[in-house]
């Protein structure tokens, strides 16, 4: 598995926002993040966890349903944009990741404004993949590190 971006955001802008619009804290990009067992990423909304989106996945959505869009991975939400690991099979399982070892805990359901954020029909293709994400527990400390890479060319 290769890390290619990790992101934060210090609130939810949809968790709780069921028929209201959705809030408005930016999504913040790092080069690199601290790590303890037990946490998230420092100043992330999720204090006790991390979670895992595939890059897969991403260009997926963006060939079948906005090949000329420009949105970027970070409209998921998620805090680590990884690629080459199939994360469904991760939940209730260890694994490492540039040193550091994660329990998979559970499968990141999307929620309703995908289609908003990404593009229309987003939703759907993400439950009908079973492609959300994944909910991961820190199990030792130490720094991840975001690859030198513009995700966006590749796309």
């Amino acid at each position: 598995m290769e890390l290619l971006k990790i992101f934060r955001s210090a609130r939810h802008i949809y968790f709780g926002h069921f028929g209201k619009p959705a809030g408005t804290t930016p999504v913040e990009e790092l080069s690199a993040a601290d790590l303890a067992p037990g946490g998230g990423i420092p100043g992330d909304r999720f204090k006790r966890q991390v979670t895992f989106f595939a890059e897969e996945t991403w260009l997926r959505l963006r060939r079948e349903l906005a090949p000329h869009g420009n949105a970027g991975p970070e409209v998921f939400r998620r805090n680590l944009l990884v690629r080459g690991a199939d994360l469904n099979a991760l939940v209730g399982q260890e694994f490492e990741l540039q040193g550091l070892r994660f329990r998979g805990l559970e499968y990141c359901k999307p929620c309703f404004w995908m289609d908003q954020a990404f593009a229309p029909g987003t939703l759907d293709a993400l439950n009908a993949w079973r492609a959300g994400g994944l909910r991961a527990a820190v199990l030792t400390a130490g720094r991840l590190r975001a690859a030198p890479v513009d995700v966006r060319a590749s796309a």
